[in-house]
This record gives C-alpha cells, sequence and structure tokens, in this order.
C-alpha cells in the first residue's frame, strides 16, 4: 500500500462509478433499464455487455458509433470492447471532445457469474482509469425467488453480495413473508454494513443505490461515519464490549460477535484503541494481505495515525488499496481506530493474531 495520500479536491474530480452485479436472473438488466428512464439521471453513462439484453429499441435516438448509442433520456450507453480500461478511457475522451454528450455519473454492469473484483481493481489500480474515475459503490441485486439456494450453490453469488454498499432484493412480490423476511436475515448476516433495498417490481429510487462511497455530494464533504456503517456491526453487545484473545465464542458461528459465514464468508469490525504508527499500519497491512490477500474481499478503516492529527481512510479490496486518504477532521469525538473486514474462509482471531499486530499494548481489539 502506498504511503501517499489522496486529499479530498482529488477524489471529487473523478466521476463516480458505480458496479452493478448480482447472480444470473436477479434483475440486473430490469433494474438498470428503469434507471435510464428516471428523471435527473439524464448525465448517466452505462456501461454493458450487449445492447440487446438492456431493451434500448424504443430509448434509442441516435448511434454514435458501433458500441455507444444515445437515448431520448438524455443517457448513454456503450457496449463493452475488448477491454474495460479502453471503454472507460474512449467514454472519457469522447465526453472531452464533446463526441457524446456530458456525462457525470458511470454504472458498469457486470455478467451474471462474474466477480466483481477484476472491475474493482481495474478501477482502483489502472493509473488511466483512476485519474478520471473512483468507485462510488457496488450494487448487487438478489433474487428472492431463488437467491436462497444459489447461495448454496454458486459461491460467485455469496460473493457478489458480500462485497456490496447497497443490496437490491427483487422479486420479492413473489416469496411469502417467512422467505422474505429469512432471505433478508441472511443478507443481514453476510454483509451486515451494507444497505438493503426490496425492489417493487424492478423499480428502485436512484437515490437509494448511488453516492454509497466516501464523497457525499449534496453535503460536497467526505462523509466516513455513512461510507463505514461501523455501527451495523453491533449486535446489542455496547461500544464497551471487549472480545480478546480468551474469548470461548472465537469458534462458535452463531455467536453474535462476528456475521456471516455463509460459504465461509465472515464480516466484522475491529477497534483499536490506542493511536498507531503509519508504518506499523503498513506492515499490518503488508502483512495481511500478503498471507491472506485473496481472502479479504474487502476492507474500510478508518484510523487514528501517531502522526497525522487528522484520521486518515483507507479501502481495500483483496490485495489492491487506493492510496490513503486524511479527512479534513474527525467524525465525531469516538479516536478509535475502526477496521470493517469483509473475507471468505479468513476468521477474525487470524487476523488479530497476525505476527505484525497494530497495537505493541496487549491487544484490545473489539467488536462492535
Amino acid at each position: 500500500m502506498s504511503v501517499s495520500a489522496e486529499g479530498s479536491d482529488e477524489i471529487v474530480a473523478r466521476l463516480p462509478v458505480s458496479v452493478l452485479t448480482g447472480f444470473l436472473g436477479s434483475g440486473k438488466t430490469t433494474l438498470l433499464s428503469h434507471l435510464i428512464r428516471q428523471p435527473g439521471l439524464e448525465r448517466l453513462a452505462c456501461v454493458i455487455n450487449e445492447f440487446g439484453e438492456v431493451g434500448l429499441d424504443h430509448l434509442l435516438v441516435e448511434a454514435v458509433s458501433g458500441d455507444t448509442v444515445v437515448l431520448d433520456s438524455g443517457c448513454i450507453c456503450c457496449s463493452v470492447r475488448s477491454d474495460l480500461v479502453d471503454t472507460l478511457c474512449s467514454l472519457f475522451m469522447r465526453r472531452l471532445r464533446g463526441e457524446i454528450p456530458e456525462f457525470d455519473r458511470v454504472v458498469i454492469e457486470t455478467t451474471g457469474l462474474a466477480d466483481p473484483a477484476p472491475v474493482l481493481h481495474t478501477l482502483m489500480s489502472n493509473p488511466l482509469v483512476a485519474a478520471r474515475f473512483r468507485l462510488d459503490g457496488v450494487i448487487t441485486t438478489v433474487d428472492a425467488v431463488h437467491g436462497g439456494a444459489q447461495f448454496e450453490h454458486y459461491p460467485e453469488s455469496v460473493k457478489q453480495a458480500a462485497v456490496a454498499d447497497r443490496l437490491v432484493v427483487t422479486k420479492s412480490d413473489l416469496v411469502s413473508p417467512a422467505t422474505g423476511a429469512a432471505l433478508l436475515a441472511r443478507l443481514r448476516a453476510l454483509n451486515p454494513g451494507a444497505l438493503i433495498v426490496i425492489a417493487q417490481q424492478g423499480q428502485v429510487s436512484p437515490k437509494a443505490l448511488f453516492d454509497a462511497g466516501l464523497y457525499n455530494p449534496e453535503t460536497k464533504s467526505l462523509e466516513v461515519g455513512r461510507w463505514l456503517n461501523e455501527a451495523a456491526y453491533n449486535d446489542g453487545l455496547g461500544p464497551d464490549h471487549a472480545c480478546g484473545g480468551d474469548c470461548d465464542h472465537h469458534d462458535d458461528h452463531n455467536h453474535p460477535h462476528g456475521h456471516g459465514h455463509e460459504r465461509g464468508i465472515s464480516s466484522f469490525c475491529l477497534l483499536v484503541d490506542e493511536p498507531m504508527p503509519w508504518q506499523r499500519v503498513l506492515d499490518f497491512v503488508d502483512a495481511l494481505i500478503g498471507s491472506h490477500g485473496e481472502r479479504v474481499l474487502r476492507l474500510k478503516a478508518l484510523l487514528n495515525v501517531a502522526e497525522s492529527p487528522v484520521p486518515v481512510v483507507i479501502h481495500g479490496v483483496q490485495h489492491l488499496f487506493h492510496p490513503p486518504v486524511p479527512l479534513e477532521t474527525w467524525p465525531d469525538a469516538d479516536r478509535r481506530s475502526k477496521l470493517v473486514l469483509i473475507t471468505r474462509d479468513l476468521e477474525r482471531s487470524v487476523v488479530e493474531t497476525l505476527p505484525i499486530r497494530l497495537t505493541q499494548t496487549p491487544t484490545r481489539y473489539s467488536i462492535l
């Protein structure tokens, strides 16, 4: 992870990108078709796999090129070329040259069997893309009828839901209240930090889906509390509950200190009381991703760094991390570092006992 930090102005200047994912038949295309018809989204660019899948026929106004069309709503739809990097850079340059209408937001729809991680890696690590775009959030559609069975048989569907910032439950009108409630409970356990939205006949308010990232365009500020959402990991234990190495519930998958264990997925929040030297943070992250990088699906953290008067935010997807972001001020009076992790086949106790620890004193990692 790089030591160089990003300022808030650098983040704001880039265009927000939402990644729309979800298993086969879960309603991604229906949701996208609804979004491109919504007032207020005239400056939306959609990167899709095939035009025919989205049903654009009666909306098509102009074919800008073989892979880009402008809709009567004002939205732009672009099919993926040979490479996502080429597609995004081409969109940006054509926007800059005035060849296509201005757009201020992008939605990338993945295929139903896709692991969203490579798309996230492209947004985070490719220098051409990262200089122009920023990841706003991951939107995952979950089929209320078949979602439970898909979780059992297809690990891709579990990972898609685990890394989401927004979970959109579709077809809920086709299941019984008990079945719907059971699916919601599984989703909350799998990914407690994600906002769950119930689609009504494939329709969702855009406000519920977008602006899930660190930057809030309404307040023109970086809002770490909304983005980190560590309060979602509180299972009624209270903020002072300590879960140290002698906790006798580490191996109990039903205890309330952690979440998940859907096909090996765990989600938890670690708190560290004391300020940490930046080098120790770097060493900890290097140890974590060096030993378990593929198992760390996402990591979000607000850090109290000893050398910094303001908190520092980091965000990682598996082995790749955004440059750290210093905030202008603390979001509240709590000065503890907070690390939210979603992992696969990696228990919290393993993270707590890495050879490189975040604290030199006897560790007081807590679970919210």
